[in-house]
């Protein structure tokens, strides 16, 4: 007698992901669609996809999507939310989209307030367009621009979004998380959960940012990226709950 044991959420539509082996954004996706699942809002629902490797997340999502102009994400959420607000909006945004072109957008919606759910994934570096240099880059890591290793004197430090965007006050959810093992996927899955409950209350702007790996844009096998995450990314984005309205002082640790 068989016995069904896991089944692919209904969140998730029947459309091959189009992403290299071994990249972070099926399982992403496969977190944000159980959320969405579990909240009984999915066909309220609606997905904003940008420009980058989730360009056709609206073929992933089986809800509502709409396709964003590049970094444009926030402002397309903010327009839409504000004409249909009893439905749940999320934006899906890579580092090179949401902490490069797009930063005056995310850093203006989260001052409105807009109530809204961002899901930001950070994998250093622009994965669609062959492994270049982002914002999010970390010193001395080659990318395709960066052959010899970002260098702080002529490009600066990587961009700690959440650390940035936790200092503006009417961000009612700011949390980073990781993708790399069992154990962090179930937290991360927490807290995109948590993301859309503070919409549904109509708390405000969140965001949750997601350490993702791009095994083809870092030349590495995907363990070997799953491994990176862990002892490269995460002692310079350090995970944890950055802002929470409902913490003592509105910050977590």
């Amino acid at each position: 007698m068989s016995k069904v044991v896991y089944e692919k959420s209904r969140g998730l539509t029947d459309a091959p992901l189009t992403y290299c082996p071994g990249c972070s954004h099926g399982i992403i996706h496969k977190l944000v669609a159980e959320s969405l699942v579990e909240l009984d809002v999915l066909e309220n629902t609606i997905a904003i996809a940008p420009v980058g490797c989730s360009v056709l997340a609206y073929n992933f999502f089986n809800c509502d999507g709409v396709q964003a102009a590049h970094g444009r994400a926030p402002a397309v959420a903010t327009g839409i939310k504000r004409v249909i607000p009893d439905k749940i909006v999320f934006t899906y945004q890579g580092d090179g989209d949401l902490a490069s072109i797009g930063t005056a957008e995310i850093i203006h919606a989260a001052h409105r307030g807009d109530n809204f759910t961002v899901i930001f994934v950070n994998n250093a570096t622009y994965g669609m367009t062959g492994g270049q240099m982002a914002p999010t880059t970390l010193i001395n890591q080659k990318t395709s621009t960066s052959p010899y290793g970002r260098q702080e004197a002529t490009t600066g430090k990587p961009i700690k979004v959440s650390e940035l965007m936790a200092q503006i006050p009417s961000a009612a959810y700011i949390e980073r998380v990781s993708v790399h093992d069992v154990q962090h996927i179930a937290k991360t899955k927490k807290a995109i959960k948590k993301a859309f409950e503070y919409q549904i209350e109509g708390k405000g702007f969140s965001m949750v940012e997601v350490l993702a790996s791009c095994p083809i844009g870092w030349n590495m096998p995907p363990v070997e990226a799953a491994k990176f995450i862990a002892g490269g990314l995460m002692p310079y984005y350090p995970l944890g709950c950055y802002r929470d309205i409902h913490a003592e002082g509105g910050s977590g640790a």
